[in-house]
């Protein structure tokens, strides 16, 4: 009986950990609500750039010449002006704007939902802070 029950452990055991992923989808984060103020970097903001924007300005690939996946090699007063969305070069990709390229670009990720799209516009807004 032991046997048996120790054989049922290891196996569930095996079951669970090799079904855990924590790998973030573009639909989890699209199923996230991003607030309407106090934006968090590595709760709001990170999801959505792993998501959507990391395979090609991420991990050794960096298109354009740009990383995003440190906060100090983007929010430099052109990508991201602090205090300034209107100004940074970021909120004018995501939102598509004439002379600009819309990013992410058309079949590579889904562009940023409405409230995704607030949420970056706040951050920024909000001093974009690395928090």
């Amino acid at each position: 009986m032991k046997k048996l029950l120790f054989i049922i452990c290891i196996v569930s055991s095996a079951f669970i950990v090799t079904n855990c992923d924590d790998t973030i989808t573009v639909v989890d984060v699209d199923s996230r609500i991003i607030p309407d103020s106090n934006i968090s970097y590595s709760e709001h903001i990170v999801p959505v750039l792993q998501a959507k924007c990391y395979s090609c300005h991420a991990n050794g690939r960096y298109e354009a010449g740009l990383d995003l996946s440190l906060h100090t090699r983007f929010v430099d007063g052109r990508i991201v002006v602090p205090g300034e969305p209107e100004t940074s070069i970021l909120i004018w990709t995501v939102e598509g704007r004439a002379g600009f390229p819309p990013m992410p670009p058309i079949g590579a990720a889904p562009s940023l939902t409405e409230n995704q799209l607030e949420g970056f516009r706040k951050w920024i807004e909000e001093g974009a802070k690395n928090n």
